[in-house]
């Protein structure tokens, strides 16, 4: 059974950083994959952040957070990481983690039927 789990939300004043990790349990060849970062706020659909392809050779990344997050991974530990800098109150929500059906990112990286294992997700809250 694939578990996904993400860890390192938390609370922080603006300006600040976070990073977030996302370990993958259960899914063979993890290395198959590519991995994307999600995040939903109350009352809002949930939104791509980034993608990262099966070797981590290439990232995408929606315009709002471009410039401040880096998604990076670690296929030998089977971890796939969010850097969050210079955050922002509106990057308050609940960041998601999920393992994607595919080892490209692709054109339609930020739709949620590209991916298949979700993890329950980890806070973050940014402070003015």
């Amino acid at each position: 059974q694939v578990q996904v789990v993400e860890s390192g939300g938390g609370l922080v004043q603006a300006g600040g950083s976070l990073t977030l990790t996302c370990t993958v349990s259960g899914l063979s060849f993890f290395t198959n994959y590519a991995m994307g970062w999600f995040r939903q706020s109350p009352g809002k659909a949930r939104e791509g952040i980034s993608c990262i392809t099966y070797t981590g050779g290439h990232t995408y990344y929606t315009a709002t957070v471009k410039g401040r997050f880096t998604a990076s991974r670690d296929n030998a530990n089977r971890s796939h990481y969010l850097r969050m800098n210079s955050l922002k109150p509106e990057d308050t929500a609940m960041y998601f983690c999920a393992a994607s059906q595919s080892a490209g990112c692709g054109e339609s990286w930020f739709q949620l039927q590209r991916y298949r294992h979700w993890g329950q997700g980890t806070q973050v809250t940014v402070s003015s």
